[in-house]
């Protein structure tokens, strides 16, 4: 693959036509279980400071509070003035209103049950949450919950000039726990298999191990269209327990981003979990159009949210099994 001028004068897409879905090359042998486990038993052990990813930091808009449910906690957010966001807990300290449906005010947030005022400093029975907005993304960190040693911050992966990137967040939910979540994610095999609309010629060029940062790096193209398709080569790694990063390494949109993030929505040890799929695409080129696609964000990001979204009905499908059967005992490779 190459980079720079030259590529960008050769344009993305190449024809590659797709082979017939069973005329592939087999990937079962190379997807070994017990590789995948580890890969996930060693991401699972990394520090999380126990922060947990809420959704898009554009869905906590100026003037409306925020609700949602994250490892069983009821939580609410909404920002002062200044833009800077406030978390706590969800239900009103009084009688337990939901605090979601209470009204912004002077920075505050009044329950609409009995106009309790409820602001940064805290009252008694509800004192507010370490909340952090990285620009796209809104994470909170809920110490019960984690039981960890906390971090003053979320562990951010590297990502591109924020000037020169468009981002886009899908959020989906299934009933699996997020180390199926990642799981999934840790098995790159299974892409071109799953997935024949959106990928093709995938191969695993490096696995985890020492000396390569434990990570994956994939050759694969990505499908435009029957014909067409975008080759790059793209990187895997999973920096805390709940959070699995592509990066691609050369080809078009070098330097872009995918986070998939992980966020239980019950608490731990439910016997029917659920968990919510956060994946924010930060997605960068240097070619010239590319500032009209910018331009062009409030278009575009539904469109890449729709891609996204039917990808994870395919793969919460794939992690949504994975817990059923580690739930009775019977997955491959489960410890």
């Amino acid at each position: 693959m190459r980079r720079g001028a030259e590529a960008a004068r050769r344009g993305p897409l190449r024809m590659l036509p797709a082979p017939a879905w069973s005329s592939q090359e087999p990937t079962w042998r190379a997807a070994r279980p017990r590789l995948i486990q580890e890969a996930l038993a060693r991401a699972v052990a990394r520090p999380s400071g126990n922060w947990y990813v809420c959704g898009a930091a554009r869905e906590i808009r100026p003037g409306r509070p925020y609700g949602r449910t994250v490892a069983g906690a009821e939580l609410v957010v909404w920002r002062r003035p200044d833009g800077r966001p406030v978390a706590g807990p969800g239900a009103c300290p009084h009688l337990g209103a939901p605090l979601c449906h209470g009204v912004v005010e002077r920075g505050g947030l009044r329950c609409h049950w009995h106009g309790l005022l409820l602001t940064e400093e805290g009252t008694a029975g509800w004192e507010p949450w370490p909340v952090y907005d990285d620009g796209v993304l809104l994470w909170v960190r809920l110490d019960e919950a984690g039981g960890e040693e906390p971090l003053p911050r979320p562990r951010l992966p590297r990502r591109p000039d924020a000037a020169r990137t468009l981002d886009a967040v899908t959020t989906v939910a299934g009933g699996c726990e997020p180390e199926d979540v990642v799981a999934n994610r840790l098995d790159p095999w299974h892409g071109a298999w799953f997935h024949p609309y959106a990928f093709t010629r995938l191969r695993v060029r490096e696995e985890p191990g020492p000396g390569n940062g434990d990570r994956f790096v994939v050759d694969v193209a990505y499908r435009v269209g029957s014909r067409a398709a975008v080759p790059v080569r793209a990187a895997f790694t999973a920096p805390e327990p709940r959070t699995v990063v592509m990066e691609i390494l050369d080809g078009e949109g070098a330097g872009s981003v995918v986070e998939t993030h992980a966020t239980p929505l019950t608490a731990p040890g439910a016997a029917r979990p659920r968990t919510a799929v956060v994946e924010a695409v930060l997605a960068t080129s240097p070619r010239p159009g590319f500032t009209a696609a910018r331009a062009a964000a409030p278009l575009l990001r539904p469109l890449v949210r729709r891609a996204a979204a039917r990808l994870w009905r395919d793969d919460l499908a794939y992690a949504e099994r994975r817990w059923e059967l580690r739930s009775r005992g019977r997955f491959p490779g489960a410890p």
